[in-house]
């Protein structure tokens, strides 16, 4: 195997993992996802067919050992009883038939008998986790990260068909369930805010997930969400203690206690009657009243259950059914292009409208320039198109045989439809033997061009980048469109007077905003680099680059050498930064920024004391002064590294309030724990707290 191709290998995984921890963000923390379900489950499948062919790619860290996202900091955090996993997807019946197969195998060599399997739907919403202490309903609980959620019990409360009390014999009791809103609800929920002139939901799921997530509990209850419990956590089910053997003996007592129940469509050891249940329910998908984005197959016995064990990040025990899309014709009328933050434009199909999975459809992003070509596009043709789960359709592929020779090839656009600057075809090389031709992404490289601006204004005042608290999406298109800015410097010229006097916005607002501008500046020269939206160039990427160069202004002269000298920095990322740098606006950028007052140079790396060297953090609960990032920084500068779970190599822990589950592991394991003051004392004094 060429080296050609470890490289290509090593830095697709790298992109992969940068945008599927992206749109797990959106999708799981911001209820806000730019893909389709089908298309991100194409990003996941891809990263672990890489994973396993290059082994050395599969790190710890890597979203396929990860469940779900983050908990929100606007809510309580709150560890679960047992941890909320996710499920391995399989995609045919031959992947579900291996799976069947597989189990039954294992456990009839464990001495098993009998081996049942339940089928029920996969509803379409947001995970929880509700506790009930004598009956009564304490905790309300999102997945979260699966281990710690966040505690939206008042939200909770509002959601109809939740029992507020159960039977009071009952002592502690924890049940799973999906919050979902029904189509019904969606679309009336979708008229009101038209009517107020707000942007309309995408979906039921993230309307539900929003709706779930308010700070307001008088909202949520606004907004006709349910639920379908589907799991028992932990806890008696019964007053006198009695234990129930299978999943399906818990689903039928959770609905005697008063819980809607999910529908169990089959209880078999059949894998033809498994399969007969999901395409009957696959058959039903457009008439029930609910979404759903699959079918969950579970052995039914919960002793088999713990025979079979748990995984990495599923169990062994289950898995989705993920249905294959609907397909339909219709006509690609034309092609359009988007523009992105990073300048890659994005090619979108401008269909005639068609009815598809429950909703019309009249467009379809294209991705880029060579799923045109392989898929043998041309504007007229007929298209198959298909929708899994999500409103977001894509186009499989052209009608060949229904050509009347009227189509045309699309013409590639040479100049950059909002600015006129050069397009590049980002990463192709002509003399690249291992290229199969592939043109990559057409991308405009002018820092300038507007229609990259709203985006790089969005990611630069974003949490990971300058956390300007306020400065969400729509007060960066109010600001645009009110032409008080035209790039991130300009933000530092704002006056509070100026933003009381926009629409929405009152004058303690303004001086809030006005405030979380002024205390970005000193977010450092690590996240500023990755504020800047810089192609290839993510959080680590950046706090190394600026960490090796002592800050921003040093990379106006850097070549790509000396980035790639820089541990895990390899050649894509290191051309990338050099053409940014490169660019006239961008250096006019810097110097404004640095005149505002934003900080731009920190200490070099090897300026600082490796202290901490061959050294594994864990962080877990909120410090008193720094925030996760901070000190994640700290400790990697200093030549040690933050991880996210707690092992037997973990060297300390620095807990802070509300530590959780981590710190319990901590204490179990013997590994020693230290608050941010003896963190602090470490970073000063060297090693020891």
């Amino acid at each position: 195997m060429s080296d050609n191709h470890i490289k290509n290998a090593a830095a697709r995984a790298a992109e992969l993992r940068q945008l599927i921890e992206h749109h797990r963000r959106l999708y799981y923390e911001n209820d806000a996802p730019e893909i389709s379900d089908h298309a991100f489950d194409a990003l996941f499948e891809e990263l672990k067919a890489l994973e396993a062919q290059y082994p050395a790619l599969d790190t710890p860290d890597s979203p396929t050992h990860k469940v779900g996202g983050s908990a929100s900091e606007k809510f309580a955090k709150v560890p679960h009883a047992v941890r909320m996993g996710s499920l391995t997807d399989v995609f045919d019946f031959d992947a579900l038939r291996a799976f069947i197969e597989s189990a039954k195998k294992e456990l009839t060599e464990a001495g098993e008998s009998d081996i049942r399997f339940t089928v029920e739907p996969k509803i379409d919403g947001l995970s929880v986790a509700l506790t009930y202490e004598n009956g009564r309903l304490i905790l309300g609980a999102t997945r979260g990260d699966g281990e710690i959620g966040e505690n939206v019990t008042d939200n909770i409360r509002t959601v109809q068909g939740i029992p507020h009390t159960v039977d009071r014999g009952i002592g502690s009791l924890t049940v799973r369930g999906e919050v979902y809103m029904s189509r019904e609800s969606f679309e009336e929920q979708n008229r009101i805010r038209e009517a107020e002139g707000e942007k309309l939901w995408a979906n039921p799921r993230n309307a539900a997930a929003g709706s779930l997530r308010q700070l307001d509990s008088a909202v949520t209850a606004q907004r006709g969400l349910s639920i379908f419990v589907f799991n028992h956590q932990t806890g008696d089910l019964y007053a006198d203690g009695h234990p129930c053997l299978t999943h399906s003996e818990t689903i039928a007592r959770m609905g005697e206690l008063g819980f809607p129940m999910i529908r169990l469509l089959a209880v078999t050891g059949d894998a033809d009657e498994i399969i007969s249940a999901i395409e009957k329910l696959g058959a039903e998908r457009d008439y029930l009243p609910y979404d759903i984005d699959g079918a969950v197959i579970k052995v039914d016995s919960l002793r088999q259950r713990t025979i079979l064990g748990e995984g990495t990040s599923t169990p062994k025990w289950a898995v989705a059914y993920k249905y294959p899309p609907e397909q339909k014709e219709t006509k690609l009328l034309g092609i359009t292009f988007q523009i992105g933050r990073t300048g890659v434009l994005t090619p979108n199909a401008e269909l005639s409208p068609v009815r598809l999975a429950g909703t019309t459809v009249s467009r379809a992003t294209l991705h880029n320039l060579d799923i045109i070509r392989e898929r043998d596009l041309r504007i007229g043709d007929t298209v198959l198109v298909q929708k899994a789960g999500d409103i977001i359709p894509e186009i499989v592929g052209s009608v060949a045989s229904r050509r009347d020779g009227s189509e045309m090839p699309l013409e590639v656009p040479t100049a950059c439809p909002s600015c006129g600057g050069r397009l590049i075809f980002d990463g192709w090389d002509e003399s690249d033997e291992d290229s199969d031709g592939a043109l990559g992404a057409l991308r405009c490289i002018s820092p300038a061009c507007p229609a990259q601006l709203e985006r790089r204004l969005i990611h630069f005042a974003s949490k990971g980048a300058m956390a300007i608290d306020g400065m969400g999406p729509s007060i960066v298109r109010l600001l645009l469109s009110e032409g008080l800015i035209a790039d991130a410097a300009d933000l530092y010229t704002l006056t509070a007077d100026q933003l009381a006097a926009l629409p929405r916005l009152g004058e303690k607002s303004a001086e809030n905003l006005i405030g979380a501008i002024a205390a970005s500046k000193t977010a450092g020269a690590a996240r500023l680099l990755f504020a800047l939206g810089i192609r290839h160039t993510g959080e680590i990427a950046s706090a190394s680059i600026a960490a090796h160069f002592g800050g921003i202004r040093p990379l106006f002269d850097a070549a790509a050498d000396d980035l790639c000298a820089i541990d895990d920095i390899g050649e894509i990322t290191a051309a990338a930064v050099v053409e940014y740098f490169a660019q006239p606006a961008t250096r006019d950028l810097i110097d404004r920024l640095e005149s505002a007052g934003v900080e731009t140079s920190m200490e070099k790396a090897e300026e600082l004391p490796q202290s901490f060297a061959g050294m594994t953090f864990v962080l877990t609960g909120t410090l008193p002064t720094l925030t996760r990032d901070e000190a994640s920084e700290m400790i990697r500068i200093r030549g040690g590294k933050a991880a996210g779970s707690v092992s037997k190599k973990t060297t300390w822990v620095v807990a802070g309030e509300n530590a959780g589950s981590k710190l319990d592991k901590a204490n179990a394991l013997g590994v020693p724990v230290i608050d941010e003051a003896a963190f602090l004392a470490m970073v000063q004094e060297g090693d020891k707290p």
